[in-house]
């Protein structure tokens, strides 16, 4: 994970999956990276506490770079770089 300051990050794409239950948010995310640049950031907002987990181990899977999460007003930005 990337010593980077979220609060700071611009993201190329912003995935809103907080209306979604598990898997949506991941499902979601999946469907959005294809839209990132290599080197850019994908940002999924969701309220579905399984994100925290599913969405990191994915990007690690698939070899993308997961940055890290921010918790927001009921929901987690959760920050993933596309690596290919």
């Amino acid at each position: 994970m990337a010593d980077v300051d979220l609060s700071t990050v611009q993201a190329d794409k912003i995935v809103d999956a907080r209306g979604s239950a598990c898997p949506g948010p991941l499902l979601e995310a999946k469907k959005g990276i294809g839209a990132v640049p290599v080197g850019g950031v994908l940002e999924i907002w969701s309220g579905d506490p399984g994100s925290k987990n599913d969405i990191p181990v994915w990007a690690k899977k698939v070899g993308h770079e997961f940055l890290g999460m921010l918790e927001a007003d009921g929901y987690d930005r959760i920050f993933v770089t596309r690596k290919k």
